[in-house]
């Protein structure tokens, strides 16, 4: 089991030619003239800024610019912490990579794809509070604490949900948990789904991955429709593509189980939100934990609000202290690496879309 303190791993590694790419886009340090110009608008506090401009071994200028200046901070960047349209890739000369602050890259466009700058993404850097969260909302479902018990506590009332019999709690070991995407975020989930809560878990992903232990099938994408009627838990840790958008919707969840319930953690525009309120209204299924949503902030008009059998958390299952020490941690090797000439972790397949 990997250190959950170190967000490298070999799975980071597996670029193919695009990490080809960035190897040849860092300057070893021998042909380097002048600091690496670092622009972000992201506002690292000043240890954060110390742990990147020591980790790379050579002088580290780090420019923080405001939405409203970046363009012309971009101007004399190297680097580039956060996103950029691909239109503005010109007002950037001499720019050699992108370091997104964020697992998912939908803002890739053709200019881009097009373009040999290499871009890395923080894929698995979230994915510890993530999976936690998620456990945590299935929790909140399963035992009826957000649905039932806190709404009770608010009104200072103590009324048992059902029968000591009646199916009104659901344990989970033994349950079917199926997985959409089975990156950072998806594989940690089944981790702590299977050894910690004694569920069985199946999966789909768009890469050959090797099967986890843990996961007792694999498959690739097209096995979702065999998955779908299968789970008592349905997981979307996919990335948004344009393959992945919608791709949870009406005819989805009419094939669910009535007693299965959605789990929405990576990106809100996998699923039709219309569609996912009337199936909670008519019961095709037993409840949703989101964490994301198609649209966010969600309208305070928003039907979902007035669904029982849904607990929401505003897209903050990846926020905390660690979350943000392996942040940093991260980006400080990406640039050492990219100071000493080193493939890149993490490079994004900007055909792919992740």
């Amino acid at each position: 089991m990997a250190n959950p303190a170190n967000p490298f791993s070999r799975r980071a590694l597996l670029a193919g030619p695009a990490l080809a790419a960035a190897a040849m886009n860092a300057q070893p340090p021998a042909a380097r003239r002048g600091p690496v110009r670092i622009v972000t608008t992201t506002a690292f506090d000043p240890d954060e800024l110390r742990q990147i401009q020591s980790a790379a071994g050579v002088p580290v200028e780090i420019v923080v610019a405001s939405k409203g200046d970046l363009r012309q901070k971009l101007a004399d960047a190297e680097v580039l912490f956060g996103s950029l349209p691909g239109k503005e890739l010109d007002s950037a000369p001499r720019l050699r990579w992108i370091q997104a602050a964020a697992a998912g890259v939908e803002w890739i466009d053709d200019l881009h794809r097009r373009s040999p700058i290499p871009i890395t993404n923080m894929a698995r850097v979230f994915a510890p509070g993530i999976a936690e969260t998620a456990l945590g909302l299935l929790l909140a479902l399963t035992r009826r604490i957000g649905t039932d018990y806190v709404p009770q506590f608010l009104r200072r009332e103590w009324k048992p949900r059902g029968t000591v019999r009646s199916a009104d709690h659901i344990e989970l070991a033994g349950r079917l948990m199926g997985i959409v995407g089975m990156g950072g975020i998806g594989s940690e989930v089944a981790r702590r789904a299977h050894y910690g809560f004694g569920m069985r878990v199946v999966a789909t992903d768009a890469k050959p991955l090797p099967r986890p232990h843990f996961v007792e099938e694999l498959h690739s994408p097209e096995w979702f429709e065999e998955m779908v009627p299968r789970v008592d838990v349905l997981v979307l840790a996919a990335p948004l593509t344009a393959k992945t958008r919608g791709m949870v919707n009406e005819a989805v969840f009419r094939r669910m189980k009535r007693t299965a319930y959605l789990l929405a953690l990576s990106r809100g525009p996998l699923f039709d939100d219309q569609a996912l309120v009337k199936a909670l209204r008519e019961g095709w299924i037993a409840g949703a934990g989101l964490d994301v949503f198609p649209q966010e902030p969600v309208p305070r008009e928003h039907p979902i609000f007035d669904c029982p059998n849904v607990v929401m958390t505003p897209h903050t299952s990846g926020w905390g202290v660690e979350r943000q020490q392996r942040l940093v941690a991260f980006f400080a090797e990406n640039v050492r690496r990219y100071a000493a000439g080193l493939p890149l972790l993490n490079v994004v397949d900007k055909e792919a879309g992740y």
